[in-house]
């Protein structure tokens, strides 16, 4: 029995109600779109940029034929490209007619629209059933390939698929099936029969549980791009929220252990390994006692920020970075941008995911909370600035030029 849903409108409180870790669900023309070409694109030409040593983040990779590209130059997306169709053309001439598939994880730090977008579209659903106690996760999925490259697998999260261009697949199984010890499986062809699938339009956004075991398809030979938002749900371990307790997350070092790892271990010169004997000993490594000792004194303030910038996040982290600084002229009135979230706790304010370290005076963040205007002056600037930087505030009028009217 297929136990896909198939509605014509998306209601949150219904779907938490009826649908939540219960059932998939397909949407037809779901409305708002959560997700626009133009901005997918901008997101995916910054995720591209490349590291220092020329090294491109790790969040983008490519496979040809089902085989993973360890040189990926000429097979990311490009400013001259232009947009999805510009870079089809490029790169299926460059591979002659061979199938790819492109990903690029932590998708949604790399451009604020798309980020805000997002944010807003699931501001809804967290509402009915909580914030997710770590980030959700945006992936880009686009290609001819036949199939995903990973196989069919089952995730720790709940997805969420939006049909971006093109028809897509979902091929859904309710339990796992095969009996062998493995995680995935390429060659599924003897699976089919236990399967159901659903095939998304563009402007269709699907939803399966995390407990369903699944694989993307194509459904021709023409590339497809979806959006895929993973909300996580099962197999949580405490190491995903302490490394947001000792340092902040980089978008481009998500999926690299290593660089995670460096960042983890900045200030500690003690030996990151030793050996271990038969016998534990009575005292703790060097490393481990040095990162305590780092720790210990400013790990307090740290949950007050990391809860604050968590809350304004709106459940996607790491967020896009703030913009250049940009100055305010006194007397310049501004208020608060559209859809923008504050949050301020003990004397601390956090602004669309990330924290302002400027005291901003409690009046000043009075009037801006209740939807009214500010006049810049030498007391609130510092703070009002940080805001201007993070797109949480916009001018309300007496501004200077280049910025009166705009939505920061």
């Amino acid at each position: 029995m297929n136990p896909l849903v198939t509605l014509d409108k998306l209601d949150w409180a219904e779907f938490a109600e009826l649908y939540w870790d219960r059932h998939p669900v397909l949407i037809r023309g779901v409305r708002p779109v959560p997700f626009r070409a133009d901005e997918v694109f901008s997101a995916a030409l910054r995720a591209r940029c490349a590291e220092g040593g020329g090294r491109i983040a790790p969040n983008a990779s490519v496979t040809v034929e089902q085989t993973v590209q360890a040189d990926r130059d000429g097979l990311l997306p490009a400013e001259s490209d232009g947009c999805f169709d510009g870079y089809e053309r490029r790169v299926g001439d460059r591979l002659d007619g061979r199938k790819y598939a492109l990903i690029i994880s932590a998708f949604h730090a790399f451009d604020f629209p798309l980020w805000d977008r997002e944010r807003r579209f699931f501001a809804g659903l967290w509402d009915e059933v909580g914030l997710p106690l770590t980030s959700a996760i945006t992936t880009l999925f686009h290609g001819n390939y036949d199939h995903s490259p990973v196989g069919v697998h089952k995730d720790r999260f709940a997805t969420f698929m939006f049909g971006l261009r093109e028809r897509k697949r979902m091929r859904l199984w309710t339990e796992r099936p095969w009996t062998e010890q493995v995680g995935s499986v390429v060659d599924y062809e003897r699976f089919l029969p236990s399967s159901f699938a659903v095939e998304v339009e563009p402007g269709d956004l699907l939803y399966w549980p995390a407990s369903y075991f699944h694989v993307g398809e194509n459904c021709g030979r023409t590339p497809a791009t979806s959006v895929n938002i993973g909300v996580p749900r099962t197999e949580h371990r405490v190491s995903y929220e302490l490394e947001d307790l000792l340092a902040d997350s980089d978008p481009a070092r998500l999926l690299d252990d290593g660089g995670r790892l460096a960042v983890l271990a900045d200030g500690i010169d003690a030996p990151m390994r030793q050996e271990a004997g038969e016998v534990l000993p009575s005292t703790v490594p060097p490393a481990l006692a040095q990162a305590l000792t780092a720790h210990a004194k400013s790990l307090t303030d740290r949950v007050e920020m990391v809860s604050l910038r968590r809350w304004t996040a709106g459940g996607l982290e790491p967020v896009p970075p703030p913009e250049p600084f940009r100055p305010l002229a006194d007397g310049q009135i501004v208020e608060l941008a559209q859809g923008a979230d504050l949050a301020q706790y003990r004397g601390a304010l956090a602004a669309n995911g990330h924290l302002i370290t400027a005291d901003l005076p409690p009046e000043a963040l009075q009037l801006l909370s209740s939807g009214r205007s500010v006049r810049v002056d030498a007391a609130n600037r510092p703070a009002l600035e940080q805001l201007l930087a993070c797109r949480a505030l916009r001018s309300a009028g007496g501004g200077a030029a280049g910025v009166e009217g705009a939505a920061y």
